[in-house]
């Protein structure tokens, strides 16, 4: 049943009447009466709202617009913060460091599976950090280079500012150049891949020749002299009694600027054949060593039998010998 209700704000509107108790009491306003007003626009007494601009003179937030949570965050932008890891191919060399320069290492978890895979997982934040990694590629080299690209690749998807991939032992280095047909260049290879793991910096004590800093497409740091050249001035070596000696013929550069350094000293070089990898034999001796103090220098010693058939010419006439190498594949 259907009867007309009037009300004070609407107009009749039909009311159902039903068994229910719900429906007995509800009421739908009608659609057709209700009504629009058009207003004025609002008024604002004070002026429009604006963002408040800061007097010239203050340089912090008001008291109401400052919290905790935004002192932090100003804070953590002038923040720098450092940190060093070290892999598993010398981690005394790392904690030295790390002793230094007065910090400690960083907590990170490297373990090998059953099959050989490497795992890494950074157990501390670093997001934001400038990050260290201090990894030699001494034998065995191609799990210590796995293990340092499987580093750098975990500390760039934490959200590192910056890798700096720390290599005193730079493993393939020899093979900067093509001597003969069919070789390859890995030390180029090795250079892309440190890259394209996402290193921004490499350091390292002495590179196998100068040239190999450009197959790095970020910057490399591998000169060491100046620490030689303190450690060789606290020996109290008289400059007239100092001969550098070169073991072969391609490090005569690097010889010369050694003796350049050391008061002008003389240069002496070592002729040697090399008959296969490994395997060199001593020809010739160039220079006058009898009686004075051979600082000799090499790049890399691997199994030290050419540094010692190099030593043997002169053992004979020198009562002392100095035999300084820049970084050897033993223990990094």
């Amino acid at each position: 049943m259907v009867s007309l209700v009037q009300t004070s704000s609407f107009p009749l509107i039909p009311r159902f009447r039903s068994s229910h108790p719900v429906l007995e009491e509800a009421r739908v306003p009608c659609r057709s009466g209700v009504r629009c007003h058009v207003v004025e626009p609002l008024k604002f007494e004070n002026g429009k709202p604006c963002i408040p601009v800061l007097p010239a003179g203050e340089r912090s937030l008001p008291s109401f617009l400052t919290t905790p949570q935004l002192g932090n965050i100003v804070s953590s932008k002038n923040d720098t913060r450092l940190r060093i890891f070290s892999g598993t191919a010398n981690p005394s060399l790392s904690q030295e460091i790390a002793c230094y320069m007065g910090l400690e290492l960083g907590k990170i978890n490297i373990k090998r599976f059953a099959d050989g895979e490497i795992y890494v997982q950074l157990q501390e934040s670093v997001r934001g950090c400038d990050v260290y990694l201090v990894q030699p590629t001494c034998p065995p080299a191609n799990e210590n280079l796995m293990e340092l690209l499987i580093m750098i690749d975990a500390c760039r998807r934490a959200s590192a500012k910056n890798i700096t991939a720390v290599i005193p032992y730079f493993g393939y280095a020899r093979a900067d150049r093509k001597t003969q047909g069919r070789e390859s260049i890995a030390a180029k290879l090795v250079a892309n891949l440190i890259t394209e793991a996402g290193a921004n910096r490499v350091l390292a004590c002495d590179l196998h020749s100068g040239q190999s800093m450009g197959y790095f497409d970020i910057p490399v740091d591998h000169n060491n002299q100046p620490v030689v050249l303190d450690y060789l001035a606290s020996k109290r070596i008289c400059s007239d009694d100092l001969v550098v000696v070169s073991p072969d013929v391609g490090g005569v550069a690097r010889a010369r600027a050694f003796a350049k350094k050391l008061s002008d000293a003389p240069l002496a070089i070592v002729d040697k054949r090399r008959h296969g990898h490994n395997v060199a034999e001593v020809m010739n001796l160039i220079g006058d060593v009898k009686g004075k103090v051979a600082v000799m220098v090499d790049d890399m010693i691997d199994t030290a039998g050419e540094f010692e058939k190099s030593s043997k010419p002169t053992l004979e006439l020198l009562p002392i010998i100095f035999i300084f190498y820049h970084k050897s594949n033993v223990g990094g």
